[in-house]
């Protein structure tokens, strides 16, 4: 189990004692120079209680939208195998060359729209271009119109407008935080009470400096655990540490016999 934590969490845990680094260093520097100027007021742990209670909100917030994202990328890549699927149906039920190019066409578009798909959550691929490459498989069902390929068609069709959906909402999710004011006061009030903390006379010294560590260590923690829950898509950023598997389409795109490392290189859109 520890292994595993630290495996996962190790960045925001760095990040987090760093924080109480800087607090305990300026709490050891108020006592020395005597600025330990506020009493150990018991309204300091009701603060402490309502700073806590507002980081709940803003968790259970973001750990909603975390959970709905963990099931969209197996979403996508079920939508792109059917794709993929009903596009080789359909080559092998053609009838004649033109039918059989038009359908490899289709199969081909499907590969390359996946390759561009896991691009795009790297932000590798524009959010335009990949919406563009959805609906480039339209004109390419046109050549196939017949009525042996008619339920073959709807189902693509289908799947195309069931993806788009579901595209439109990782974008969102992605390019949208979660009430930016209550970001705001969360760390405006964990500011304000580490600063209470650092100015606090609490004896004896040195227990206050372990109980002021632990507090801020909470607080730190649980602000950056938030932050990168907010975007369960950080897969371009540096410093995220928990987004959602892509396995489900990575085994996808294998199976449709491609490498989801070589596409995706233009600049995307932010």
């Amino acid at each position: 189990m520890f292994r595993r934590i630290g495996r996962k969490h190790a960045r925001i845990i760095g990040n987090a004692l760093v924080v109480v680094a800087v607090v305990i260093a300026l709490k050891a520097a108020a006592h020395a120079l005597g600025w330990e100027a506020l009493s150990l007021n018991p309204l300091l742990s009701g603060i402490v209680a309502a700073d806590v209670f507002l980081m709940g909100f803003l968790l259970s917030g973001v750990l909603a939208d975390f959970k709905e994202s963990e099931k969209l990328p197996g979403e996508v890549a079920a939508s792109l195998e059917i794709l993929f699927d009903e596009a080789r149906s359909m080559a092998r039920r053609a009838s004649d060359a033109a039918s059989i190019s038009a359908a490899d066409a289709v199969t081909a578009g499907v590969r390359d729209l996946a390759l561009s798909l896991h691009g795009w959550f790297y932000k590798k691929q524009r959010t335009s271009e990949l919406m563009n490459a959805l609906g480039d498989l339209s004109p390419r069902l046109l050549a196939l119109e017949s009525p042996a390929q008619a339920a073959s068609i709807a189902r693509i069709k289908q799947e195309q407008h069931a993806l788009r959906r579901a595209l439109v909402r990782i974008h969102t999710i992605r390019e949208t935080s979660f009430i930016s004011s209550g970001y705001l006061i969360a760390e405006l009030t964990t500011g304000l009470l580490s600063l209470a903390l650092i100015l606090s006379k609490i004896e004896p010294f040195y227990e206050s400096l372990f109980i002021v560590g632990v507090i801020v260590f909470l607080l730190a923690f649980l602000l950056l655990l938030i932050g990168d829950l907010d975007n369960p898509f950080g897969y371009y950023e540096k410093h995220s540490s928990e987004e959602v598997s892509l396995k489900p389409l990575e085994d996808a795109i294998a199976r449709m016999g491609a490498d989801p490392q070589g596409k995706g290189t233009t600049e995307a859109d932010r």
